[in-house]
């Protein structure tokens, strides 16, 4: 993954390929290579026809131990005024490099790609501007200064012509990848993902190549938990083995699709006619963080764990190729926040996990650290180690309906948004398809559309087949040993504190992202408030200390920590070893990072030292707490598990299944007189009742 910077070349900053205003990435400096995070100095704020963006990004080198020189393969790029000064769009893109020189790739289509798309979309124009010169030639006339306006300006494409323009834009930039004596990318390449806004249609367009992804985040009164709150919608959908459409592309080239261990003869190898459904990340080939991969009939390569991208020369006679999948959509007052990034970020993060972070601040600077922050964590806490993250979140803010720009510019289609509902339709099942008509008939016919929901789960689940069975040995043990906890260690009761409303508040959201604490009831999440032990450090305190078992779950209340790893076969030389990220707090910026969950539950070596950086505060939850507050979690989902299976649509599922199912439910409270469900509706949740009483009123006759 490549790191990008704004550099200076001749006294200005570096102007994008098509002339229109800065953008934020340029040329990456040699010495500025190994740099390991590149971030906005602070958030930009745009204005693009009817709409108000406010922007950041940041990029992070992953940590290789094995290679700790390894460049940052993820680069980025964001272009203001599009295409000119007067240009009312921009463009924003993040590109995830893979292989020997993935770098490189992702550097060269960074760099190129905004070249290759402004030519098309200048193309495209031409031919809609001989279409419509005489009405183009009456509006320059009215203008006080014909000859200083570019006729291109009062042309928007439709939705159609754009995209074509987009994927001719891609398939040129591949070309020329492969072109270019400064790389090889016979075995290495880029994934692309890209958002264009149209700013005077208040719309946005999206192009992807890979598995990097855009999310959008939507104010929805139907978001579980508290009201108001933002529902993660996947604006991409990730092209790998995963899903059946792209393997039965892939597979008519004659390329075969396996995991390694199924290439070296580790497991057997599955019946493609047996299985008519996308694989379910986890279950099926992704037990040991082993994903399915392209491989040619006559040897083991390239071995891509994805079904398009730009580069990979010897991949593309095995279908593995540069065509972009694109989605056009209107923004509407309800879109609040649009994620791009690489799927560094949601190797261990669902889409609404990131939304959810995201939507704790106002300033998208602090939501991009934030998502960072907990994407790394989990990385150190699952993996030996890190991937490249790059991430650029944009909150958006509609200053003006798109109909009211309508007379500023001509296009060859009016019924164009309707155009694209449809093709967006295209990406769904016939199942979706039909959830997304049931919803049109009590809603507005252009709603947001829903892609499925396996577009909601991590990308992959790299976590080893040894540390799965020993997280179901851990469930499974959990009563049994828990008189043995409590007496060896502490007793909870001693640990309880008071905490204020703030206190509380700072707690519950940062925990709000983690696995272990994702379906606990209400009177547990007060249990967990009350047990945080307040712990204040001074600057050089050593929270943490790799290989020390640890018997805490940390919060981060305030203060910077480093995070320091002595790599394998290293002595540490009393600095805790190499510094590979840095944690950091703020109760004014809302900004509350956690580390030691996952070794507080394996009673696991710690794989880092955490040392504070400067003087902090933490909030710290023992290990005897976390099993009791754990035990207790697993003895509530019985219940529930024992009601679902007393359910007769439920009967004929398995165990397993009714645990799975069991997990998946979430606590929602609800005060006296709120509705639950409302008639003419349309519902996606099932409610089980745990406490309390409801009613139920039918209004209408007949």
């Amino acid at each position: 993954m490549g790191c990008c910077e704004s550099v200076e070349v001749d006294g200005s900053q570096y102007a994008t390929p098509n002339g229109g205003a800065p953008q934020e990435s340029a040329v990456k400096a040699p010495e500025k290579a190994l740099r390991k995070v590149d971030c906005s100095d602070e958030p930009r704020e745009i204005i693009c026809g009817g709409l108000r963006l406010r922007y950041a990004f940041l990029s992070q080198k992953g940590y290789y131990p094995d290679d700790p020189h390894k460049p940052n393969q993820d680069a980025y790029s964001i272009t203001e005024r599009f295409g000119s000064k007067e240009s009312n769009d921009a463009f924003f893109a993040v590109y995830d490099g893979h292989g020997r020189d993935g770098d490189l790739c992702a550097q060269f289509a960074r760099d190129k790609m905004c070249g290759h798309l402004a030519k098309h979309i200048k193309k495209a124009k031409d031919r809609e501007l001989k279409s419509n010169k005489a009405e183009i030639e009456q509006r320059m006339e009215r203008h006080a200064n014909p000859s200083s306006i570019d006729p291109l300006a009062y042309i928007e494409l439709p939705r159609q012509a754009f995209q074509q323009a987009c994927s001719k834009a891609h398939v040129d930039c591949n070309m020329a990848m492969h072109q270019d004596q400064s790389l090889d990318d016979s075995l290495s390449g880029t994934t692309a993902i890209g958002v264009y806004v149209h700013g005077r249609r208040n719309r946005i367009t999206i192009c992807n190549v890979g598995d990097s992804r855009a999310v959008l985040g939507k104010t929805s009164s139907l978001a579980k938990g508290t009201r108001g709150a933002l529902k993660a919608y996947p604006l991409s959908r990730d092209q790998t083995p995963y899903r059946r459409d792209e393997r039965v592309r892939i597979r008519a080239t004659g390329a075969r699709i396996l995991s390694l261990d199924q290439l070296e003869g580790l497991e057997p190898i599955l019946d493609e006619s047996q299985n008519q459904d996308d694989l379910e990340l986890g279950e099926e080939l992704d037990e040991g963080g082993d994903p399915p991969r392209v491989w040619s009939p006559n040897g083991d390569y390239p071995g891509t764990a994805f079904t398009r991208s730009l580069g990979d020369a010897m991949a593309e006679e095995l279908g593995v190729f540069a065509e972009p999948e694109m989605l056009t959509r209107e923004i509407k007052p309800d879109d609040r926040i649009l994620v791009i990034a690489s799927d560094g970020i949601y190797e261990f993060l669902t889409n609404q996990s990131v939304i959810d972070i995201c939507a704790k601040f106002t300033d998208p600077l602090e939501a991009c650290r934030a998502v960072v922050a907990e994407s790394y964590e989990l990385w150190l806490q699952y993996e030996l180690r890190t991937d490249d993250i790059t991430i650029i979140v944009v909150f958006l803010d509609e200053i003006m309906e798109a109909n009211l720009m309508e007379r500023e510019y001509i296009t060859s289609r009016r019924d164009d948004l309707m155009s694209a509902r449809k093709a967006s339709l295209t990406m769904m099942s016939p199942q979706e398809l039909e959830e997304s008509e049931h919803m049109e008939a009590g809603a507005d016919s252009d709603d947001e559309f829903q892609l499925g929901q396996d577009a909601f789960r991590p990308v992959r689940n790299r976590m080893t087949k040894e540390k799965a069975q020993e997280i179901k040995k851990l469930k499974e043990s959990v009563e049994s040993d828990f008189a043995d906890e409590l007496a060896e260690e502490v007793d909870i009761e001693k640990l309880f504190t008071e905490k204020t409303v703030s206190e509380k508040a700072r707690i519950a959201d940062a925990i709000k992202t983690s696995v272990m604490f994702r379906n606990i009831t209400e009177d547990q999440r007060e249990m967990i408030f009350g047990v945080m032990e307040p712990i204040s450090v001074k600057a050089g305190t050593w929270v943490i200390k790799q290989g020390s078992f640890g018997d805490r779950f940390y919060i981060i209340d305030d203060g910077r920590f480093e995070v320091r790893i002595v790599g394998e076969g290293d002595r540490d030389d009393g600095s805790g070893g190499s510094l590979i990220h840095v944690y950091e707090g703020s109760v004014a910026k809302h900004s509350h990072p956690c580390f030691g969950e996952l070794a507080l539950m394996y009673s696991a070596p710690r794989s880092a030292s955490i040392i504070a950086r400067t003087d902090g505060h933490l909030w710290g939850l023992h290990r005897s707490a976390f099993r009791q507050v754990l035990a207790q979690s697993q003895g509530t989902r019985k219940e529930l598990m024992n009601t679902l299976a007393g359910i007769p649509m439920f009967s004929e599922l398995e165990e397993e299944e009714i645990v799975a199912l069991a997990v998946s439910f979430d606590e929602i409270a609800f005060g006296r007189g709120e509705n639950i469900i409302e008639q003419g509706h349309f519902g996606d949740t099932m409610y089980v009742i745990t406490s309390g009483s409801c009613g139920k009123s039918i209004y209408g006759g007949g």
